[in-house]
């Protein structure tokens, strides 16, 4: 158990890294030198990660965009963005941030309700749009600091901070625990692969900028990773990006 366990939070963590690359390129410079102790190890990692991706991820990404259409991509995402209600609830709550709360529970009831199980973001129409909470938002807004950045084999970047609170947000997920006591834990699995790919695929041009535009890849991935999980920290307007950052997705927003 502890095995599949420690693979399904892993595999959160590369939503919020893939997440944080929105950023553009020209975002890749911070006011202060990034907690980066294990460069070395993490430029090989990447470099690493970095080539699975080009072969792997961003072709299946391209055939999912390729093979179905913009609105039912955008149903999907929002369908998922209704699964994980109860995370963002939890987090909302333990911030203090209560019109985050009245937010979440709008959404959910009346996209749930209405919006066919959350497939139409009916709520969002109306002003209520998803804001993506974790409990490594969650332990920003306590003050914690980021801790050490960190390249995880095959899924990306993340921080002390952020590993930690992703382990955290899957044990707060009913449907983990309610998938794990009616052994049906393949439904959750599809969940993280679905997810996993929308994430890629929402990305998919962000992501090429920033490659073309960068002159240190891994260093622009870097700042782009650390100044938006602070900005999500501090409910800062994502501008251009958009509102909706997956984290990941692993296309969250």
């Amino acid at each position: 158990m502890m095995a599949r366990i420690a693979f399904l939070k892993f595999s959160h963590v590369v939503l919020a890294g893939f997440a944080a690359l929105t950023l553009s390129a020209c975002s890749s410079t911070q006011a202060t030198e990034p907690n980066d102790p294990l460069e070395g190890y993490n430029r090989v990692m990447f470099a690493v990660n970095d080539v699975v991706d080009q072969a792997v991820f961003r072709p299946v990404a391209k055939g999912y965009r390729f093979a179905v259409p913009q609105p039912a991509r955008n149903g999907v995402r929002n369908f998922l963005n209704n699964l994980r209600a109860p995370i963002d609830l939890a987090n909302e709550t333990l911030q203090g941030d209560f019109a985050g709360v009245e937010n979440v529970l709008v959404r959910t009831s009346v996209n749930t309700l209405i919006g066919v199980g959350g497939v139409i973001d009916v709520a969002g129409m109306e002003g209520y749009v998803h804001q993506r909470e974790d409990f490594g938002q969650t332990l920003g807004v306590w003050g914690v600091g980021q801790g050490p950045y960190i390249i995880v084999p095959l899924l990306g970047p993340t921080t002390m901070r952020d590993g930690t609170g992703l382990l955290v947000d899957g044990f707060m997920d009913p449907l983990f625990w309610y998938l794990y006591n009616i052994e049906k834990f393949g439904w959750y699995y599809a969940r993280l692969g679905v997810s996993y790919i929308d994430a890629r695929e929402e990305l998919l041009d962000a992501l090429d900028d920033l490659r073309r535009n960068s002159f240190d890849y891994y260093a622009a991935t870097r700042s782009a990773y650390l100044q938006r999980r602070e900005a999500m920290v501090t409910d800062m307007s994502t501008g251009a990006l958009g509102s909706h950052i997956p984290d990941y997705d692993a296309g969250e927003e």
